[in-house]
């Protein structure tokens, strides 16, 4: 695509933020600010559209910074729908399967300690089963890691469904008001679950990176204002309007958030500030300090009996780190 067509772009780009975006006063700044660029001719000499998207979502950021608002570029055609909202069931199914609902990894580590390697949160309606299946896995360790640091978001229902198994009771976990709908969605722990609870009492620490992004920075968001987990690595980037995605044009996508969380503990969110992790380390140093942390919670417990070759485990494998 030239140059000559990114007006066309631009315009349908513009239409979507203005009636999509969230909050509709600085969707009409931004619309406002891509126009402005596109009259000084920032975007003439571009030539395709992978670099047109790159310069237009910055212009899109430069407002509020807003980082899930964004002009994407497709490798594959995005075919022409009456409904411009881009959805399609039967690819986006295949592809939570194939990544396993997001779960990369799930594991008992040395010393009966609980591993969850998240790369994303599929929706629940895709997800359920694994998400069932790896908590079932780690019900009956003796302290759990999260590991959200390659974590980009995914879905509140699977978020809400992974915090069920960590609280004994029902927790009003977040909520998220729609634009379009003009209505509030609110999220709670399930009263019922498959398979054990990890419980309520036992530790849990979250990994986080500068890269864990919206709805892996609600779990970590909810599980810490909740004091559920310890958190444990970096500043995350700070996301927490979530939407939809809008066909543009051929290869052109734009996010447009359309909803905000509404945290019921702060009244707030995470939105452009990220969530503080409670200790400080770089991304890459967090699994070992949450394993020893968690190894030396287990060295704590009753060390007889069937539980004493655990007590031997979680030694060794502490002296190995």
């Amino acid at each position: 695509m030239g140059h000559q067509d990114w007006s066309a772009c631009l315009d349908t780009l513009c239409a979507q933020v203005i009636e999509y975006y969230v909050f509709p006063d600085v969707g009409e700044q931004v619309a406002a600010v891509l126009r402005e660029r596109q009259a000084a001719g920032a975007y003439d000499a571009i030539t395709d559209d992978e670099a047109f998207a790159a310069a237009v979502t910055e212009d899109l950021q430069s407002v509020n910074g807003d980082k899930h608002l964004r002009l994407l570029h497709s490798v594959d055609p995005i075919p022409e729908h009456e409904d411009e909202r881009i959805h399609d069931p039967d690819a986006y199914r295949v592809e939570a399967e194939l990544e396993n609902g997001g779960i990369a990894a799930v594991r008992r580590l040395d010393g009966n300690v609980g591993y969850l390697d998240l790369r994303s949160l599929h929706d629940a309606s895709v997800a359920g089963g694994s998400v069932v299946a790896a908590m079932t896995l780690v019900a009956h360790t003796d302290a759990l890691i999260i590991d959200l640091r390659r974590n980009g978001g995914g879905d509140p229902h699977t978020v809400a469904m992974y915090c069920s198994y960590l609280f004994d009771d029902d927790v009003h976990l977040n909520d998220i008001y729609l634009r379009p709908t003009d209505a509030t969605q609110h999220f709670w722990t399930m009263p019922w679950l498959p398979g054990p609870r990890f419980g309520g009492t036992k530790p849990v620490h979250v990994l986080t990176s500068a890269y864990t992004f919206s709805g892996a920075e609600e779990l970590a968001y909810n599980l810490r204002t909740r004091e559920r987990a310890t958190l444990i690595g970096e500043r995350t980037r700070g996301g927490a309007n979530p939407g939809g995605r809008y066909r543009v044009a051929a290869h052109l996508k734009s996010a447009v958030p359309s909803g905000r969380a509404i945290n019921p503990v702060t009244g707030t969110n995470w939105e452009g500030v990220g969530v503080e992790p409670h200790v400080e380390v770089p991304a890459a140093q967090a699994y070992d300090v949450a394993y020893r942390r968690a190894l030396e919670h287990v060295l704590t417990l009753d060390d007889t009996g069937p539980r004493r070759p655990l007590a031997a485990e979680a030694r060794e494998a502490l002296a190995a780190l």
